[in-house]
């Protein structure tokens, strides 16, 4: 980038440029903002691409906020938020009392403790007082060393700004932390193309002899901070061509070797003035009046040392600017241990008595261990954790338990920043401090706290919840005994996770300690354990009730409990999640993406379906493996509900294993039952019958998780196609005396829906319009439009009126779905029918090899594996009927055997994938 007076001019990045442009002009529109993700390697220009967005910004009027990550400030929290907001919340008239104490009170302004909610709103509210007057930019630089809690906070604003004229624009290293909950267009910044290369390179250092610049073009790679600085290195012969050019630097740490080189030939004096300048960051150190004070009356010889050297420079109001961040690395990285601590104890020293920061220096001064400094620290990193900075407070927690010289207080302090850790989202740091821990003595009195952290690693990032049956019954036993230490109601949050591994594994004895527990937890913690064991009739309207009645700060720690209760029920209230995709991190973003997934699949979003991939390669990455293989087995309702086997077998090659050693007998159950799904989508009954059984027997309903009660549909549906009509109507009575229907109003439609299913030919018609009627039956999709499907083809058989408008509503709806057998078996039924549907886009419209309508039916029942009796059953004919026909199939496939005929099928001229069959 250079500059002139008409700003700064970017050299190439044509898409780049034209794609942060368009953002500018849709929020100066007045439509709705965007969010654009720069990733790239260091140097590679995202940084200049800032600059270059926020000039054209304020060139059409933009408010402009900024905040730039600084690796010295990760463990500031809300430190990032400070400085963007800053400005706005000085001159802002809209907030409430309540926002401004809960900003405040983050940002460290006044005391207090906010809810992470009030935090969000807060600044949300400010983003919404400053577009009534102009659009704006929030620039975001760095990200991958902003302070986890600003960043979770920017991802909120993201997320909740999207309907103003708000544009978000971050930059991160490509091997940095993704943007975690961000839906935002990721741009990756690459190295310039060689021409572009040229001219910044002639623009830049237009002196440079051919062969130098050649050989810089070659060295830079297209990395425009290369670009400009490699030349500089070079002596003044090298650049005229007269002297020879140095030996290639390595491309991994080039850049950051460039400044440390040239840090060494510094004065010492300007090297601490370096040193300071880039340690000290934060709002306190604003203005550079400090940094002249540090100077002393060597200032002006220091001053005109740094700006020859051309690695740093002094604003207008005195502050330091690095010309680029690795400028900031390189100093730190290259001074020595004791200048860094000596550095360290005069930033402390210029900083107030109760600032956190004063303590992370002093931490950073110590040499040995002391109990006052380990102490005031814990305290620091406590009010970090009730502010919102779980991930700031362990880092400070971690400082503490380094600094401790008794080895149960640096161990009770470590297990606490563990669980910090934990909360704060940083599950991989968590697992590696349990493994700490562990070959460490902890203390009786941290058991509880220990047990928590091990069990969290164990459940989330090991996918192994034995520790959580062996661990946490003893840490409910000693929270809760007269008298005892719950730390800060740590007791609910143990509950909940032996509630989980007992939902997972059905292991009996963590059912039975949340049994013996379950009067000294909340209602919502009552609740979750009763939807999962013995859900009554009015355990949706309790769910709801509950919801209402909370406060956020209540919301805040009880988000999982009532997500999770909302799952056993299949009851996905879309304002439920909604209210908590505030201000938490990810281990509550992620309970909240799980419950969309869900929620998409059963209101027939599917189109949403890939989402459970990226939420599992988030999962993934954040370590969070068992959510990974949670969101997979969301993504494989999909492909069952579709019928597309191929996909199912990949899925669960990848998730049962796992499940298997983790005993997770509820990711077994579900993937069984998603077995039979798919094959109810091809026809094969017997098959599917066999796999519902596995699950829940017919005409009984065992205890346990209350979706068992919504397999009545998928059991009754392959009973009543296999010929075992006395088994459905047994399975529908069991339903019946378990008040299954009441559990929630999909269960309520599923048991309607199966009771025509199995309904007697004279009460059939009756029970499907009984069926329809359910209350929110059009809200699922998939479900009901498989009754629409067997309703059809039951009155087509019949040859009653009426048929082809449910088949004509299944195929419009499965056809949406991309679900295409089922999407097959209405054509073939509208067909029989007499209703010309239109074939798929592409599809031929010519029978395979000259079939007729009931050879081409019969051909495809065989295809699947099914047995001459099955296929009469289906079709209504004998099985010898059915013999006759394969005779005629045969020859004009070209086949002679049975085993040939789905590759026939699919080859032959006019064959579509799948199969037709009647009913459901």
């Amino acid at each position: 980038m250079v500059h002139d007076s008409r700003g700064p001019t970017v050299v190439g990045r044509q898409r780049e440029t034209e794609l942060l442009t368009a953002a500018l002009v849709q929020a100066e529109d007045g439509a709705s903002g965007c969010t654009v993700l720069l990733r790239g390697d260091p140097g590679v220009g995202k940084s200049t691409l800032l600059s270059w967005v926020e000039h054209a910004a304020r060139e059409r009027g933009f408010t402009v906020l900024r905040a730039v990550g600084a690796e010295a400030e990760t463990d500031l929290a809300f430190g990032a938020l400070h400085q963007a907001f800053r400005s706005l919340l000085q001159r802002s008239g809209a907030l409430s009392a309540h926002q401004r104490e809960a900003l405040e009170s983050a940002l460290g302004i006044r005391s207090g403790t906010p809810s992470g909610f009030a935090v969000g709103a807060a600044a949300l509210a400010l983003l919404e007082e400053a577009v009534r007057t102009a659009p704006v930019l929030l620039l975001l630089d760095d990200l991958h060393w902003i302070d986890s809690s600003s960043a979770t906070v920017f991802a909120f604003l993201h997320r909740r700004s999207a309907d103003l004229p708000v544009v978000i624009v971050g930059a991160t290293r490509t091997d940095g932390p993704a943007a975690q909950t961000w839906s935002a267009e990721t741009v990756e910044v690459r190295a310039l193309p060689r021409t572009d290369a040229a001219l910044l390179l002639g623009t830049c250092h237009p002196e440079l002899a051919a062969a130098a610049r050649d050989r810089v073009l070659a060295e830079a790679a297209g990395n425009p901070l290369a670009l400009v600085e490699l030349p500089r290195q070079l002596e003044a012969a090298q650049q005229r061509g007269t002297a020879p050019l140095p030996e290639r630097l390595p491309l991994g740490r080039r850049l950051e070797r460039i400044f440390a080189d040239r840090l060494g030939t510094l004065t010492p004096e300007v090297g601490r003035f370096l040193l300071l300048g880039a340690l000290a960051t934060g709002p306190d150190f604003s203005s550079g009046g400090w940094l002249r004070a540090a100077a002393a009356g060597d200032a002006g010889e220091i001053l005109d040392g740094i700006e020859a050297s051309g690695l740093a420079r002094l604003d207008p109001a005195g502050q330091l600017v690095f010309r680029h961040p690795l400028v900031r690395t390189a100093v730190v990285a290259a001074a020595s241990d004791t200048a860094r601590r000596e550095a360290h104890r005069a930033l402390s020293e210029a900083l107030a008595p109760d600032d956190p920061r004063r303590l992370v220096h002093e931490a950073a001064a110590a040499l040995l261990p002391d109990e006052g400094l380990a102490h005031r620290l814990q305290e620091a990193g406590s009010d970090l954790a009730r502010r919102g900075g779980d991930a700031e407070g362990a880092l400070l927690l971690e400082r503490a338990a380094v600094l401790s010289p008794s080895s149960c207080d640096r161990v009770r302090r470590l297990t606490w920043a563990a669980v910090m850790s934990a909360r704060g989202g940083q599950l991989r740091h968590t697992a590696a401090l349990v493994e700490e821990l562990k070959s460490s003595s902890v203390p009786p009195d941290a058991a509880p706290l220990f047990a928590y952290a091990v069990v969290y690693a164990d459940q989330s990032h090991h996918v192994d919840f034995e520790s959580a049956a062996a661990l946490l019954p003893a840490a409910l036993d000693a929270l809760t005994a007269p008298g005892a230490d719950t730390f800060g109601g740590l007791t609910e949050q143990v509950y909940f996770k032996l509630l989980l591994a007992a939902t997972y594994t059905d292991d009996p004895w963590a059912w039975r300690a949340l049994e013996r527990h379950r009067g000294e937890v909340s209602e919502a913690g009552r609740l979750c354990l009763r939807a999962w064991t013995d859900p009554g009739p009015d355990t949706t309207a309790t769910l709801r009730a509950v919801a209402e009645g909370m406060t956020q700060e209540q919301e805040a720690g009880a988000a999982w409990l009532l997500l999770w209760t909302a799952s056993a029920l299949d009851c996905p209230e879309a304002d439920l999640w909604q209210r908590f995709t505030g201000l938490h991190g990810y281990a509550t973003q992620g309970s909240i993406a799980k419950a969309k997934c869900h929620q998409d699949y059963l209101f027939g979003h599917w189109d949403q379906a890939a989402v459970c991939l990226g939420e599992a390669e988030i999962a993934d990455e954040l370590g969070y493996h068992t959510n990974a293989l949670m969101f997979r087995q969301y993504y494989a309702h999909y492909l069952a509900g579709r019928g597309d086997e191929a996909g199912l077998r990949e899925v669960e090659r990848s998730i049962r294993p796992t499940a298997t050693r983790a005993r997770m007998r509820y990711v077994l159950d579900r993937l069984t039952h998603l077995r039979g799904l798919a094959a109810l989508a091809h026809g094969r009954h017997e098959e599917a019958y066999a796999h519902f059984c596995e699950i829940t027997p017919p005409g009984r309903l065992p205890g346990g998780p209350p979706w068992h009660h919504a397999l009545v549909l998928d059991l009754v549906t392959a009973a009543v196609h296999t010929g075992r009509h006395e088994e459905a109507r047994a399975h529908l009575e069991a339903g019946r005396a378990a008040r299954s229907a009441e559990i929630s109003d999909r269960h309520a439609f599923l048991c309607s829906a199966a009771a025509a299913v199995a309904a007697e030919d004279d009460e059939a018609d009756a029970a499907y319009r009984a069926a329809y009627a359910v209350p929110g039956a059009e809200r699922w999709v998939f479900d009901l439009a498989r009754l629409r499907l067997a309703h059809g083809s039951w009155l087509r058989r019949r040859h009653r009126p009426g048929a082809r408008e449910p088949l004509r509503a299944a195929h419009h709806v499965f056809r949406r779905l991309q679900a295409g057998p089922w999407a097959q078996r209405c054509e073939e039924e509208l067909r029989a029918a007499g209703d010309p549907v239109a074939p798929p886009p592409g599809a031929s419209t010519a029978e395979p090899s000259g079939l007729t309508g009931q050879e081409l039916r019969i051909a495809r029942l065989a295809a699947t594996g099914l047995t001459n009796k099955e296929i009469g059953r289906r079709l209504q004919l004998s099985p010898r009927t059915v013999a006759a026909h394969l005779y005629k199939i045969f020859p004009k496939l070209g086949i002679t055997s049975r085993a040939a005929l789905a590759h026939a099928l699919d080859t032959a001229p006019g064959s579509a994938p799948g199969g037709a069959f009647d009913g459901i």
